[in-house]
């Protein structure tokens, strides 16, 4: 199966609003994909759907083969939100410890964890003495502890300062390259030319679904943000005439 996560024509509703509108894409295994688009363009909530914790109108999500939120995945998924997930009464160190303790890991793996993601001398802070980016990091190294197949990231660079965030790309090809699959969301398009393929959503509705030298193509232009901007006008003039047949 070339596909870590497939989506088929996805409506979400929230608080009587259309949030997505059957949305269809899909993520290859071993690939760092990018989920781009604004604030408030569907992006959390397609993640949400892809982890299982959404509730959904219609369609489906299919991940690693599996019904979206089924039991044998959440072993297999590792999802880090936006809000930093970690206990700000324990160390850096000592909330990986207790994560990779849920995931049957050692303390090896728990204190690795926290050295890829750039910790290692704030490992005996307590988290809540940590500035919000260090708690991202914190919550981001708690996500990959167990080793997941899949690994879903809202947001995760939001916060990071230039060099922490090339590292940060640097380790998700890494995992990329062994085998895991990424799916990374982000508003700022200078990360779009970091990932080998790339969603675009706006306001609910995906406008492309291809790699950031396809994008480019499709837009006929080399610069991603103007290559966003013409692929939305496309999108809106396409969406007006269909409302006005």
């Amino acid at each position: 199966m070339d596909e870590a996560v497939a989506v088929h024509d996805l409506v979400v509703e929230r608080g009587g609003r259309r949030v997505l509108h059957g949305v269809s894409c899909a993520v290859p295994r071993g690939t760092v994909t990018g989920l781009l688009g604004p604030s408030g363009s569907g992006k959390t909530t397609l993640m949400r759907a892809v982890v299982g914790v959404q509730t959904v109108g219609s369609g489906t999500v299919t991940v690693l083969g599996r019904p979206a939120g089924s039991r044998e995945l959440r072993s297999r998924v590792g999802y880090l939100t936006q809000a930093p997930s970690v206990y700000a009464d324990l160390t850096v160190r000592e909330n990986a410890r207790y994560f990779a303790a849920l995931h049957g890991r050692g303390h090896a793996e728990a204190d690795r964890a926290v050295a890829d993601v750039g910790l290692a001398d704030a490992a005996g802070q307590l988290v809540g003495t940590l500035s919000g980016g260090q708690r991202s990091r914190a919550s981001l190294a708690c996500a990959l502890v167990g080793d997941p197949e899949l690994v879903i990231l809202d947001e995760p660079t939001v916060g990071q300062d230039p060099v922490l965030r090339a590292d940060l790309w640097a380790r998700f090809h890494a995992m990329a390259a062994a085998g895991t699959t990424l799916l990374v969301s982000s508003h700022v398009m200078d990360e779009a030319a970091r990932c080998d393929r790339l969603l675009l959503i706006r306001e609910g509705r995906l406008i492309a679904d291809d790699t950031p030298a396809g994008v480019r193509a499709t837009a006929g232009v080399d610069d991603l943000d103007e290559a966003f901007l013409r692929l939305i006008r496309a999108s809106e003039a396409d969406t007006a005439g269909k409302d006005a047949s």
